[in-house]
């Protein structure tokens, strides 16, 4: 899992990524494509 700066980058990468809050971090999450997977905070 890649530890961003900016997520925005990173979840416009396809349509499968979803934005996720947990425990005051963003994740990106993609099920298709797993290597899509990003963390910020």
């Amino acid at each position: 899992m890649k530890i961003r700066h900016s997520i925005k980058s990173a979840k416009t990468r396809e349509r499968s990524c979803l934005v996720v809050r947990r425990k005051r971090r963003l994740y990106v999450i993609n099920k298709k494509q797993p290597r899509y997977k990003t963390r910020q905070g």
